[in-house]
């Protein structure tokens, strides 16, 4: 009970810090600025839904791409280490401007923006989609895949909360509040980021010296 339970603080910790809603908030706010309620809830939770069911495929498909491609759990955490360290920066530095849309494009505009940018990649970025595949390989029980799959559906609900609640929101706390949560979820990627290289390249360098010394034994 206390793996499950420490395996799904672990889940909702890294999948919040990297979907980030807090950091697409301000995104959302500004890329609908110009259309009603109505509109608004359509482009949050089309947004939403995209999300989530992309970063469950890839959770669910991850073992076979595995297998197909010969990729070791171990390579993609230090790929994903390298993707989530260049997200923290750019969370760190992120730059926002208001869009402006036509009446007659308002329904083009909705689909749009609701699976470009804000579900993919904001929600959905390489870095979601690589902590998806990493822990369901982790995942070593039927407990555990669902748990997962679980605090996906819960991580992409709060985000529709939080979406929709994104105007009362940014003026609650303001421009400067916004920032400085901004730079705290980049912080907190980028610490993720250092942990997914230690643990992805520690057996690969155990690996290497164990090779080493036998090819040195063998001479």
């Amino acid at each position: 009970m206390n793996d499950l339970f420490g395996f799904a603080f672990l889940c909702f910790s890294s999948f919040f810090t990297l979907i980030n809603p807090f950091g697409v908030m301000p995104v959302f706010a500004s890329l609908t600025s110009q259309l009603d309620d109505t509109e608004r809830r359509k482009v949050a939770v089309k947004s939403c839904v995209v999300a989530a069911s992309i970063v469950i495929a890839f959770a669910l498909s991850g073992q076979m791409l595995f297998k197909f491609f010969g990729i070791s759990v171990d390579s993609l955490r230090i790929v994903g280490g390298v993707i989530f360290f260049i997200l923290g920066m750019d969370m760190l530095q992120a730059r926002l401007s208001e869009v402006k849309v036509k009446k007659s494009e308002v329904t083009g505009y909705v689909r749009d923006i609701s699976i470009t940018p804000l579900a993919i990649p904001m929600m959905c970025g390489p870095g979601a989609i690589t902590n998806g595949i990493v822990l369901m390989q982790d995942a070593h029980s039927w407990e555990m895949k669902i748990t997962l799959i679980g605090v996906v559906v819960f991580v992409l609900f709060l985000t529709f909360l939080i979406l929709m609640a994104s105007g009362r929101l940014l003026k609650l706390i303001g421009e400067t509040g916004n920032n400085v949560m901004m730079r705290l979820m980049g912080l907190i990627v980028m610490v993720i980021a250092v942990e997914f290289l230690y643990t992805g390249s520690k057996p690969l360098l155990i690996n290497i010296i164990k090779t080493a010394i036998q090819q040195s034994g063998m001479q």
